[in-house]
């Protein structure tokens, strides 16, 4: 642009903004308030001092002009070349080539915590800051029953201490360690261990702060550890009481052997037989401690490998086929078409079968039937869904019905002279109880004096897949 034409511009706009008082002094020099001369002057001085104000922003508004043009300009391809916008462009580019990657990055971080939460065998839950659960793993959804839509930890956690340890965890920021206690479907202990989590610093707070992660709380499976002591205990005491008896006697026909029966060919194998006998006993009343031991410490963890029942049930009677003709007793075993499977320890449920026909053959009367029955079908009260019930029933003494109700505690026992006579342990029902428990089933029992008793296993059975369905 010339510097001519800059000029006019710059005059035109100085006339602009001096037109009002342009006027007025035309005005005034009309009415002869002020001489024409004096007029002329103020007009020409208030023409310059605008030009001169005006000077500096007309040359900053050519040189933007010009800027815009030249930011304007583009080739015939529609292309633009000029290098301002070549700069920005390519800046502008780098910009969002850095927020993808880091938006990757973040996403990648994520689901890597996401796999590492999903797989930690312990239950983990996070809170936000009103206590609501805004994630859980896949082992505390198992374990609390957690759909997709939570809400406050209140319902999932019925514990008032773990609540309360909650809150205050939210309200200080200091972790705390609570024990928790689940007594259905069967007892569990659990360490509850509740950690702040710390907002990120420099960060301004936001609308999604509210529910962001706040606190982190864990469930650590103490149930094994809990039992094991207890199971110690329980060991120290019934073995204690319960090998007492065989103790003695094993003690006393040793001194007797040693002593008055040294050369008594006849009493020393009288006492020999004895001493058999007893050593029998205990080694008996051992295996079914240890074994219920072992059934205790896995009771919490019901079983998930399909079974079926029926040639685990012919196994086990043709096991004790031998001891069952030693009585002249005979066992029957029906069984219903297509018996659908049971989620199950095979070895336990051989075990609770065992248990329950050896009793049938112990206290069964001599040359009677054994019968043994498995049906599907519905359960009885508190067992939704369908059921596989295995029933073993004998003829025998039968049970008084006040005696029903305690069959299954340890050690316990109707006619104590002839459980042990026949070599019971007062353990068998107890075992029974303990392996249903675990598989989450149920024992009914049905007896009548003087006619004989049934004993019937119900066990959950497997739900259909899709595969089976098809098959």
């Amino acid at each position: 642009m010339s510097p001519a034409v800059s000029l006019a511009r710059l005059f035109a706009a100085a006339l602009a903004l001096a037109s009002v008082g342009l006027v007025a002094l035309l005005l005034l020099a009309v009415t002869r308030e002020i001489p024409w001369g004096a007029a002329i002057f103020a007009a020409l001085a208030l023409l310059a001092g605008l030009m001169w104000r005006l000077r500096r922003p007309m040359q900053e508004a050519v040189v933007i002009a010009a800027a815009a043009d030249r930011l304007a300009e583009v080739d015939a391809a529609g292309t633009v070349r000029t290098p301002e916008i070549i700069e920005i462009a390519a800046g502008l580019a780098r910009a969002r080539a850095l927020v993808r990657e880091r938006d990757e990055e973040m996403a990648r971080r994520a689901a890597v915590a996401e796999r590492i939460l999903e797989a930690l065998p312990d239950p983990v839950l996070l809170l936000d800051r009103d206590r609501r659960v805004v994630r859980a793993n896949t082992a505390a959804r198992e374990l609390l029953g957690i759909g997709v839509t939570a809400g406050d930890l209140a319902g999932f956690l019925r514990a008032p201490p773990v609540l309360a340890a909650a809150d205050a965890v939210l309200a200080d920021n200091i972790a705390r360690d609570i024990a928790y206690k689940v007594d259905v479907p069967v007892e569990r202990h659990f360490g509850v261990l509740i950690t702040p989590i710390a907002p990120v610093a420099g960060t301004a707070p936001t609308a999604e702060d509210r529910t962001s992660p706040r606190a982190v709380v864990r469930l650590v499976d103490l149930t094994t550890v809990k039992r094991a002591e207890e199971m110690r205990a329980d060991f120290a005491a019934n073995a204690s009481h319960e090998l007492k008896t065989p103790l003695a006697a094993l003690i006393g026909s040793i001194e007797t052997l040693r002593g008055p029966a040294h050369d008594d060919a006849k009493a020393r194998d009288r006492f020999l037989g004895l001493m058999a006998a007893q050593a029998e006993r205990m080694r008996r009343l051992v295996n079914d401690l240890l074994a219920l031991s072992s059934i205790e410490l896995v009771e919490h963890a019901p079983p998930t490998t399909p079974v079926a029942v029926t040639p685990i049930v012919r196994n086990v009677v043709q096991a004790l086929e031998i001891p069952a003709k030693a009585r002249d007793m005979r066992i029957t075993v029906t069984a219903d078409e297509a018996l659908p499977p049971v989620p199950g320890d095979a070895d336990q449920l051989a075990q609770l079968i065992q248990n329950l026909l050896d009793n049938a053959i112990k206290y069964g009367s001599a040359g009677s039937e054994i019968a043994v029955r498995l049906t599907a079908g519905a359960g009885p009260t508190g067992m939704p869904g369908k059921v596989v019930a295995v029933s073993v029933a004998d003829r025998g003494d039968g049970i008084p019905p006040e005696h029903i109700p305690r069959l299954t505690e340890r050690f316990y026992r109707v006619d104590s002279a002839r459980s042990r006579e026949a070599g019971g342990t007062g353990l068998g029902l107890a075992i029974v109880k303990h392996i249903l428990s675990r598989h989450r089933g149920q024992l009914k029992v049905d007896s009548e004096v003087g006619i004989g008793s049934t004993f019937t296993a119900y066990l959950p059975a497997a739900a259909r897949t899709a595969d089976s369905a098809a098959a």
